[in-house]
């Protein structure tokens, strides 16, 4: 076990590495930062400002050096000011992460709590009337775009029928009722694919021997499902619920767009559309971040449900 875990940590520590040298060297392919800033700010520089500012942001040192000084800032939290507000990018993403942690995992608990059951559900009762209920619900989540079923929703449950406010978070305090609508919205897809995932699963390991000796041996039925086979069919949806609570809470632009939901998927767009690198690399380090200790959350937990994993 100790062998398994230092490997996973080291291979956590080269994809920090990479995912860090990857997010400096697009800095530097997009031009000089000094230009995006005169860009973006208008105006001209004289020479004097100009070999100013490049020493400030070490641009008069070679790449190697300026690559170091640029991961000890980001590693002591300083992504710098962004470009068009002249604000702390920290100051940016707290103002914003909140919003996106709260719809994200809104969402992720939705697909969850829906998708698996319905998964279990559909494969214990291959081909009856529950089966094609839930596959169908898999089918119209899997192929409705979220856009479409955002502005469905709200024509329908803020529209006509005035149940759920129609966006934003609300004032004040924080709201309920305006999660309700775009958490749903955005979360019937993943249900749609914990359903198909377990569904999967769980019929191929219902077919394996050692369930069906188990239920020759007069084993309770619910303790074949749950302890037995769900356990083994775990795998599959586990990486893909760690995977898919990452890409909720670092920002779900569309989703976020329809209902006005002051997110980073949103702010990720609108700095990219300005040229606000500092912004754009900061987002990008903390979602290059949140997969790999995630991703390492996943391996430790593979290892606890199935240790033949540690073997490998």
């Amino acid at each position: 076990m100790k062998n398994f875990l230092l490997r996973r940590i080291f291979y956590a520590v080269i994809a920090v590495i990479g995912g860090t040298l990857m997010i400096f060297v697009l800095s530097r392919m997009s031009g000089d930062p000094r230009v995006l800033f005169i860009d973006e700010h208008g105006g001209g520089f004289g020479t004097e400002a100009w070999e100013k500012m490049g020493e400030e942001m070490g641009l008069d040192k070679p790449v190697p050096i300026q690559y170091g000084m640029w991961l000890k800032d980001i590693l002591t939290g300083d992504f710098g000011k962004s470009l068009a507000q002249q604000q702390p990018v920290t100051t940016i993403l707290k103002d914003r992460a909140g919003a996106s942690v709260r719809l994200g995992v809104a969402a992720w608990i939705f697909g969850t709590l829906v998708g698996v059951p319905l998964g279990i559900l559909s494969a214990i009762n291959r081909g009856s009337a529950w089966d094609y209920i839930a596959r169908t619900f898999a089918l119209f989540g899997q192929s409705l775009p979220s856009f479409w079923s955002g502005i469905m929703g709200i024509l329908i449950f803020a529209g006509i029928l005035g149940w759920l406010p129609a966006g934003t978070m609300g004032e004040g305090d924080f709201s309920i009722k305006h999660l309700i609508l775009p958490a749903i919205v955005l979360g019937w897809l993943p249900a749609a694919g914990y359903l198909r995932l377990t569904r999967s699963s769980m019929l191929e390991v219902m077919d394996t021997e050692y369930i069906k000796l188990a239920r020759a041996k007069g084993v309770k039925y619910s303790k074949v499902v749950w302890k037995h086979a769900f356990r083994n069919a775990l795998i599959v949806p586990l990486t893909y619920s760690g995977l898919l609570l990452i890409g909720f809470i670092t920002g779900t632009t569309v989703v976020e767009t329809v209902f006005s939901w002051p997110g980073l998927g949103r702010l990720a767009i609108n700095s990219v559309t300005g040229n606000d690198f500092p912004v754009v690399a900061a987002i990008m380090f903390f979602t290059m971040l949140l997969y790999v200790v995630v991703v390492l959350f996943l391996d430790l937990i593979y290892a606890f449900i199935d240790p033949r994993i540690i073997a490998k």
